[in-house]
């Protein structure tokens, strides 16, 4: 029998399961951590399940490590930022603040898109305007397009503010202004003609392409520029940030789903979601679970009878189908997936400590205990639930991948929550736009990975218990 706490714990990191187990605990406590630190409460909500929020990004794009193992390279994603803007005053009293961006282009095929950022303008007069121009590794550069800011509403008084809590997102290459520019610039500098409409089935392939014979098949490689000017005609006018967005075929570490979301961003988001569920069900299900044991063990009678039946009713109902039935009826929350786990997984535990506690009410340090007159509760609380807790424990990190797994299937039946991105509804809307058919692998194979990694954590827990709960399986 173990005689302290301290020498359980020695028990239990001597194993090199326990070890391992343990070790994988800490990195996703951490990553859990990382994760609410973070992005905000309501990210999923607001900005996860939001698809504007996603409109700049590429669509089912596969991570950008491929082009490491690909002759063939990828554009990856951008997101270009300004250098530091230079703001001069023009002959006719006019405001010009000029935004410069650079871009070393070596991939091998074209962007899918290209588009401007804006965010938090204000004028207090005229509306500003903003040109943007892009000149080209070999020196030529193309005016692309005007943009005027939209002009005051009747009634509405100065400064006037646009594009403050949503940023204005401009599609360059969809613009039939620039398809006609870059016509005029084929033509002027290349002696090209194509008609704006020709332009306008490839923006990209023109704009980004070396006229070879007049073959536009192949990028130009080289360092491009991109200037924003804005020209506000008031000192008070101001833009808040600016952007532009190049739509690679490629994007981050795990790559993007059908919505354009970062599967990257997804996967961290459900580290705290599933340990959350796991480890909250697990306790609420041990401590009921092993208290009714205990109690229906030492007490017996009517007491034992009816903890019983109920038990046997309650563990022999089919838990998933009643489950999903269930959230149906009662809304697919967070809080009604817990309660129901917890209402149907604590009879096994009650049956299996009943039979703990039937053996140690005849031991003889309860019988002595009964002898010197302490209560039943006293009996329970101070003598046998401390010989019991090591096997609950361990019960208790059974549990935890059990109602992980569970809460994923019900996710990925479409019955978790929809406010909460969870590893199980990235499965399931990856199967249900058909990843695994479209070759999609890092849609599935992330979500299904920690999902997985993660119920192995706690069965390796779970495992180096099992020396502490029985002293058979001890070495030395």
């Amino acid at each position: 029998m173990i005689s302290s706490r301290r020498e359980a714990v020695q028990i239990f990191l001597s194993s090199t399961v326990s070890k391992i187990g343990v070790s994988l605990l800490v990195i996703l406590l951490a990553f859990s951590i990382y994760t609410l630190a973070a992005f905000p409460p309501d990210y999923g909500r607001l900005v996860w399940n939001n698809p504007k929020a996603w409109e700049n990004y590429p669509k089912s794009a596969p991570p950008s490590w491929i082009n490491v193992f690909a002759g063939f390279k990828h554009f990856e994603h951008r997101v270009l930022e300004p250098e530091k803007p230079v703001a001069f005053r023009t002959p006719d009293g006019a405001m010009k603040t000029i935004y410069h961006f650079t871009l070393e282009y070596t991939a091998d095929e074209f962007p899918t898109f290209f588009s401007i950022s804006l965010r938090d303008l204000r004028y207090w007069d005229v509306p500003p305007i903003l040109t943007v121009r892009l000149v080209r590794p070999d020196g030529k550069a193309i005016n692309l397009m005007s943009f005027a800011a939209p002009p005051p509403r009747d009634g509405e008084k100065p400064p006037y503010t646009r594009f403050v809590e949503e940023p204005l997102t401009i599609k360059i290459d969809s613009d039939v202004n620039v398809w006609r520019s870059v016509s005029a610039f084929l033509k002027e500098n290349y002696g090209i003609e194509l008609s704006p409409s020709k332009i306008g089935e490839n923006p990209g392939q023109y704009l980004f392409g070396s006229p070879i014979e007049g073959n536009f098949s192949k990028p130009m490689k080289g360092e491009y520029s991109f200037e924003v000017v804005a020209t506000l005609h008031d000192e008070r006018d101001s833009l808040g940030h600016v952007s532009l967005i190049l739509g690679g075929s490629v994007y981050g570490l795990l790559g993007t789903d059908v919505i354009g979301r970062d599967i990257a961003i997804g996967v961290l988001l459900g580290f705290p979601i599933s340990l959350f569920i796991g480890i909250i069900t697990s306790v609420a299900v041990t401590l009921i679970g092993g208290l009714l044991g205990i109690v229906s063990g030492y007490i017996g009678g009517k007491t034992d009878e009816v903890i019983q039946r109920i038990s046997d009713v309650v563990y022999n109902l089919p838990l998933l189908p009643l489950t999903i039935f269930l959230i149906f009826l009662m809304g697919s929350s967070i809080w009604n997936i817990i309660l129901l786990l917890i209402v149907f997984g604590w009879p096994g535990l009650t049956i299996l400590a009943r039979s703990i506690a039937l053996q140690l009410r005849e031991s003889q340090f309860i019988e002595a205990s009964r002898t010197f007159g302490s209560s039943a509760w006293r009996i329970i609380f101070k003598h046998m639930l401390p010989q019991v807790t090591p096997f609950i424990v361990a019960e208790m990190i059974f549990f935890v991948p059990t109602f992980i797994l569970l809460e994923a299937a019900l996710s990925f039946l479409g019955l978790g929550d929809p406010s909460l991105p969870t590893w199980g509804q990235m499965l399931e809307l990856g199967f249900r736009n058909g990843a695994i058919y479209l070759g999609l692998w890092w849609w599935i194979i992330p979500p299904g990975l920690m999902i997985v990694l993660t119920a192995f954590t706690f069965v390796l827990i779970a495992l180096g218990m099992e020396p502490v709960v029985n002293p058979r399986l001890r070495t030395g």
